[in-house]
């Protein structure tokens, strides 16, 4: 398969390259990142196995930004105990991450009241580690996304994780100031294409959420971050080394790299 390079850098703003499913190509799935124009790779762990592995990453790969997280199906399922040790996790290794994240609320696995109020609660842990760290918050958010906007109001910088909310909720989350973050499933995706046609620019973020949502036949990886900006480019009546330089500020901005 040709990758061939952008005439403009990006920024892939979320992605799992720690998940099993590239442990047979992990380095080339890099390399060929970089060679299709990906300048920025943050790494979204979602475990305590995962948030090691994406500090290693980070240090060992100047362009791999670490971001920690709890994934809400560890908020929802995991013990105390768990949880505990993943926030401390992040505390202890918070200097070496650009975010924290991705966490938050997954209300469509969620079987009753009793796991909702779990999960709240595991996420409003990450909600004070963040503010006491001063670090921005990437949440996963799905029909949840009201609620948790509700939650984090208290946070400086939100980067909505791979949205997929309605265009009014949308718009509430921009006006607090956040950030949207679409995922490739823009390529594809009628509901994503009519949410990149109305997000302004300067709120705007670009993901693979890789291994997740490609827009190409199998495993998703950071190198076709590039198929989303001619998408999203023709949805915005813009140019698309435009809407690379944009998300690309707007990832610089956000994540500080």
């Amino acid at each position: 398969m040709e990758y061939k390079p952008m005439p403009y850098p990006i920024i892939d703003s979320h992605c799992h390259l720690d998940f099993p499913k590239f442990n047979p190509d992990r380095e080339e799935a890099i390399s060929r990142a970089r060679k299709a124009g990906v300048v920025g790779m943050v790494n979204s762990g979602i475990s305590i196995k995962g948030n090691r592995i994406s500090l290693e990453l980070a240090e060992k790969n100047e362009d791999i930004h670490a971001a920690l997280g709890l994934s809400p199906d560890i908020g929802r399922e995991g013990s105390d105990k768990d949880i505990d040790a993943i926030l401390s996790q992040i505390k202890a290794n918070a200097e070496k991450a650009v975010a924290i994240g991705e966490a938050g609320l997954d209300f469509q696995d969620c079987k009753n009241n009793e796991e909702r109020q779990r999960q709240t609660a595991s996420f409003k842990k990450v909600i004070e580690l963040a503010k006491e760290l001063d670090k921005p918050l990437v949440v996963h958010a799905r029909l949840a996304e009201v609620e948790v906007l509700e939650l984090v109001r208290d946070i400086d910088t939100v980067i909505y994780h791979c949205y997929s909310g309605s265009v009014e909720t949308m718009r509430e989350i921009v006006d607090a100031g956040y950030y949207i973050s679409l995922a490739t499933l823009v390529c594809f995706s009628e509901h994503h294409q009519t949410l990149a046609s109305e997000v302004p620019i300067e709120n705007l973020l670009l993901e693979t959420d890789s291994p997740f949502l490609s827009p190409r036949r199998g495993r998703n990886e950071p190198a076709f971050i590039v198929d989303s900006i001619p998408a999203v480019a023709k949805l915005k009546e813009m140019e698309p080394a435009e809407i690379a330089k944009f998300a690309t500020e707007n990832a610089r901005r956000v994540f500080k790299i």
